[in-house]
């Protein structure tokens, strides 16, 4: 299973239509989101949006995807639930 891009971090560039957090647009949210969504779309999306992505944004969505990977949860996710406790 590839873990959802979603960093927690959602608005959208209305520019662009990427989303300031996972690089997204809404149409790859609602792919991410369809069970009939395969994990060779899944990882080449993966790639693409990093690659619309660059400096502190790029190193802050690499963060902060590895640590949802790693935690199950997104950094800011978990911090709002440390902060709850």
């Amino acid at each position: 299973m590839i873990i959802s891009p979603c960093i927690s971090i959602c608005r959208t560039d209305p520019i662009t239509g990427y989303c300031y957090g996972c690089g997204r647009t809404n149409d790859e949210k609602k792919n991410w989101k369809d069970e009939n969504t395969n994990d060779t779309w899944k990882k080449n999306n993966l790639e693409e949006i990093k690659k619309r992505m660059s400096g502190w944004q790029l190193d802050s969505f690499t963060e902060s995807y590895k640590f949802k990977i790693e935690n199950g949860v997104s950094i800011i996710k978990h911090k709002k639930i440390n902060d709850q406790k």
